[in-house]
């Protein structure tokens, strides 16, 4: 049996007295590419900031590599390895490229950050071409590509993905699943949320369904995105 990397338990999380996250349990394996999909507002992003300790949990258990780790800053767990590329890209926009890179790999003290960055720009190319280009005056694809780059730079054990594809054209739509799946295929294990379920499914080993706060579906993504309920729902069908 493969390896238990992230482990959710019972997660729920509220906003005031209002519950966005319900008793959701799911889980990770090592090198396994994981999608969780649902529409706008099924608590898809909440259960994403509750792991990476952005948003504080009201019951469940969290653990990552084994360990229990609700109630962890993102400091410590990005040190760990736990690291997520969020929604809205959050690049340092006021920075040029090389140095957002460096800043993912602020929590590291080895000697082989330069040698990351060239394995960076060897997945994404646009990003080497403009290296000495503000992060701010880039489009949102390829500040997209920054995002997921710079979170490479941390070495990540699990990387979490929060709506990749999300306000891009469908050029950019193509080449940054195209990157995600290069990303897998290089041996990172992956927690990707996205709200083109179709996409998601086919890229993914396993998926989640999440509505109103809970997981209602689950299994092989190949079987999920043949489910006539998924795809009614999910796919316009």
């Amino acid at each position: 049996m493969s390896e238990i990397l992230l482990k959710i338990s019972g997660l729920r999380v509220a906003y005031g007295g209002i519950q966005a996250v319900k008793g959701v349990s799911f889980e990770v394996c090592r090198g396994e590419l994981v999608s969780l999909i649902g529409a706008n507002g099924a608590g898809k992003t909440t259960t994403l900031k509750a792991i990476t300790g952005t948003q504080p949990v009201a019951a469940g258990s969290i653990e990552f590599m084994g360990r229990a780790i609700a109630g962890q800053g993102a400091w410590d767990l990005v040190k760990q390895g736990l690291v997520m590329v969020p929604e809205g890209r959050g690049t340092f926009t006021r920075m040029t490229i090389l140095e957002n890179l460096q800043m993912g790999a602020y929590v590291r003290e080895d000697d082989e950050i330069d040698a990351d960055i060239d394995k960076v720009f060897a997945i994404f190319p646009r990003l080497k071409e403009r290296a000495t280009q503000l992060a701010g005056t880039m489009s949102g694809g390829e500040q997209q590509m920054l995002a997921m780059g710079r979170a490479l730079m941390a070495r990540p054990k699990v990387l979490l993905m929060d709506e990749p594809s999300m306000g891009l054209s469908p050029i950019m739509v193509d080449k940054i699943f195209e990157v995600v799946a290069d990303i897998h295929g290089r041996g990172t294990t992956v927690l990707l949320v996205e709200q083109n379920a179709s996409r998601a499914l086919q890229l993914a080993n396993r998926g989640y369904v999440m509505e109103s706060g809970e997981i209602t579906m689950s299994g092989d993504a190949k079987v999920l995105l043949d489910d006539p309920k998924v795809r009614a729902a999910y796919l316009g069908e």
